[in-house]
């Protein structure tokens, strides 16, 4: 099992940044780098690449909306070079808020846009001309929606791989069921390990039965913050936030797919009453309602032997990747501790 962490920085990342040249010494494979609506993941993942030398990179995730398969493509090649081959592609479709809202693009087609994403950039890794005729991107462009003077073109540039892992971030049956057909890896979020089965078991299975030989087994990456003692159960109100945040406020109601999740959850009741108090403005509210079941088990908070037996239950969950946010005064040390536990 790999050990991977996501880049949590308030302000200034550069700072946060800096920190993981410490954390790769102490025995991190993997950094995400989100890009919700703040900074681009791009460039301080080109950062990262000039500051570390064998962590790999990960994107987490960038959507498939505001950039071209071309600019996609660019980026993807990009990153592998400067990081010399540490780059890994998280996509995602992101949600209507950010979409329609921070980039003024409509929200439609969501799996297929994500499909014919992934279909392109494999192609164009290999450095073969984009020539993709689908139901969301044609290439070149036809001649009747331009000046005709489009023409099949490759990566100008050779990539450092002719294969960059693809992640896919899913949550919905069907989107979850896409991923394990095509992708390299799965990026679920608020990841409840004993729950994964009975939420996502039968998609996975369908899309794993269509999965090409091609392709190695599916990876996955979930976990939560971890802090190791006798007196740190405490530590799980720090999670507080971010669950209200996502079942609450993360969308509308009626499109919210982390509402919707913590329903498949079993948390019907709490799912309701927290969206109707996040939306009113009630965030404190909101955050006291987040079930602690769910947050014992979606992180690992508690004494040596229970974070091992939560290391135990995502790995029993199918993941490969646990991705941990250290919550220590040595964060470099938590990292060595449970990677000795992960190894």
């Amino acid at each position: 099992m790999k050990l991977s962490m996501p880049l949590v920085y308030s302000g200034n990342p550069r700072e946060a940044a800096d920190q993981v040249v410490a954390l790769e010494k102490a025995g991190l494979d993997m950094v995400w780098v989100a890009e919700p609506y703040g900074f681009d993941a791009p460039t301080l993942m080109g950062y990262l690449a000039a500051k570390t030398e064998t962590i790999e990179i990960g994107a987490g995730i960038l959507n498939v909306y505001s950039r071209t398969p071309g600019a996609m493509l660019q980026t993807a090649a990009g990153l592998d070079n400067v990081s010399g081959g540490r780059a890994v592609i998280g996509l995602g479709a992101s949600g209507p808020q950010v979409i329609e809202g921070f980039h003024g693009l409509p929200y439609d087609k969501p799996l297929g846009r994500t499909r014919e994403m992934v279909e392109i950039l494999r192609l164009g890794l290999r450095r073969e001309p984009l020539v993709h005729e689908g139901k969301v991107f044609t290439l070149p462009l036809p001649a009747d929606q331009g000046l005709g003077l489009g023409k099949p073109l490759k990566l100008l540039t050779r990539p450092e791989r002719p294969v960059v892992p693809l992640w896919v971030a899913a949550l919905g049956h069907a989107n979850v069921r896409m991923t394990a057909e095509i992708a390299d890896g799965w990026l679920p979020f608020l990841f409840h390990p004993e729950k994964a089965q009975e939420v996502w078991g039968e998609p996975l299975a369908q899309g794993r039965a269509k999965r090409s030989a091609d392709l190695a087994p599916l990876e996955v990456s979930a976990g939560g913050l971890v802090a190791i003692g006798e007196d740190v159960e405490g530590m799980l109100d720090l999670m507080r936030p971010t669950y209200a945040l996502y079942v609450g406020g993360m969308g509308a109601k009626g499109k919210n797919f982390y509402n919707e999740l913590a329903r498949q959850y079993g948390y019907e009741q709490e799912a309701e009453q927290i969206q109707e108090l996040y939306l009113q403005g009630k965030k404190k509210e909101a955050e006291a309602l987040v079930p602690l079941e769910w947050l014992r088990a979606g992180n690992l908070v508690g004494p040596e032997s229970y974070v091992k037996e939560r290391i135990a239950a995502f790995r029993e969950a199918g993941v490969t990747n646990l991705s941990v946010t250290p919550a220590s005064a040595d964060p470099a040390a938590t990292i060595a501790q449970v990677k000795e536990w992960v190894s």
